[in-house]
């Protein structure tokens, strides 16, 4: 995230020493994105990170892709997906490229180790539930409605206080804000629909001096690896730079209206490399007498259009619930469903709650995701079906 933070000590000058009161020296950690040339923050351990106990493998970590099918608009209820695991190993794939990973976790039990994506950035919208992200960087409270953006190599572990449920989206590239809403420096502009103080970086860090043994199990290489300290993961006694997780509310997403129906890059709120994240929020709707508030038939020709339906009534749909996800592929038309068209002329408001995900190249369906599939999805635009 492209603003300065700091949490804890830190020495007056980077790469110089910075000792204990017993006289041993703090270890300096840079993490950063691009080699050199990306963002990045200076970690101050109380212990070297490198000084690990023993390694052992876990599992390869292999999706599995349903055997390809005729294109179409598919949906599934999420809401039936069987709760359970910890917010890791509880985690269900349902679509899937070598941009981005999608799934769901409703986790029934906490996590005894902690945890690092080292190939990917996390991304996790909280549909229900709170509770903390704890990690190297300090501790991030969560609630409803947050998007946890976690960097690629970030030590954590997410400790929750009630049932929570997750959107998971996992990235191969950096999670950003759209460029078009950010200056020359980075900072986000006046036209932006969220700006820096809606932005929740880890609010207190506490540096754990206690001794045992400590599992990180690390994600990289398409396998899942534990590394086992003799010391706590999270001894991190101060930091500072431009790279850190954070929260931001999608309730505190600002909706940008018109005279007539707005395209969907103006709910953008993230971008990657091959596909951005949009929200979908209460707002009022287009105010031109002869306006149609609901959207217009279109052909994402080179996009597949996920969209997770969180709360509210979506006026362009029937059939959908809390916690669907449908989605619409690339090469073929989809639009509002019928009726919802006449429906929607002459409404002024809409308190529809949705997460959207639009990819630049085709994704992959897992085969679990056909266990809780709406097989009418691709009829229910033909009310003779």
């Amino acid at each position: 995230m492209p603003f300065y933070q700091s949490l804890g000590e830190v020495p007056h000058k980077r790469h110089t020493q910075f000792r204990k009161q017993d006289g041993t020296l703090y270890r300096e950690e840079l993490m950063g994105t691009k080699g050199f040339s990306g963002i990045s923050s200076l970690l101050y351990h109380a212990n070297p990170p490198t000084q690990v106990k023993r390694v052992e493998k876990i599992r390869d970590l292999v999706l599995e892709a349903e055997t390809q099918g005729p294109l179409q608009h598919r949906h599934f209820f999420t809401n039936r997906l069987e709760k359970g695991g910890d917010p890791i190993d509880g985690r269900t794939v349902l679509m899937f490229n070598d941009d981005v990973t999608i799934g769901l976790c409703q986790p029934t039990e906490p996590m005894n180790y902690f945890y690092r994506n080292g190939e990917q950035d996390e991304f996790l919208f909280v549909h229900e539930g709170e509770g903390q992200l704890e990690t190297v960087f300090g501790t991030l409270p969560y609630h409803k409605g947050d998007y946890l953006v976690i960097p690629m190599g970030t030590t954590y572990r997410v400790v929750t206080a009630t049932p929570s449920k997750f959107l998971v989206i996992e990235s191969a590239s950096a999670i950003e804000t759209p460029k078009r809403y950010r200056n020359e420096f980075g900072q986000l502009l006046e036209h932006s629909p969220f700006c820096e103080r809606d932005i929740r970086p880890p609010s207190a860090l506490e540096t754990h001096t206690e001794s045992g043994e400590f599992e990180v199990r690390v994600k990289a290489r398409g396998m899942l690896t534990a590394y086992f300290f003799e010391f706590h993961p999270l001894d991190v006694v101060g930091w500072d730079g431009y790279l850190f997780p954070y929260a931001f509310n999608i309730e505190d997403f600002e909706p940008i209206t018109g005279r007539l129906h707005q395209p969907p890059p103006v709910h953008q709120t993230f971008q990657a490399h091959n596909f951005v994240i949009c929200s979908f929020v209460p707002r009022l709707y287009d105010y031109h007498p002869q306006s149609i508030p609901a959207p217009y038939f279109h052909s994402n020709i080179e996009s597949d259009e996920v969209l997770y339906y969180v709360d509210g009534n979506f006026m362009s749909r029937k059939g959908i619930e809390e916690g669907s996800i449908t989605i619409h592929p690339m090469g073929i038309p989809h639009g509002p469903h019928p009726g919802t068209i006449e429906a929607s002329i002459g409404k002024t408001e809409t308190q529809e709650l949705a997460v959207m995900v639009d990819t630049f190249r085709p994704l992959h369906i897992a085969k679990r995701a056909q266990d809780v599939e709406d097989p009418k999805y691709m009829m229910s635009w033909n009310p003779n079906a």
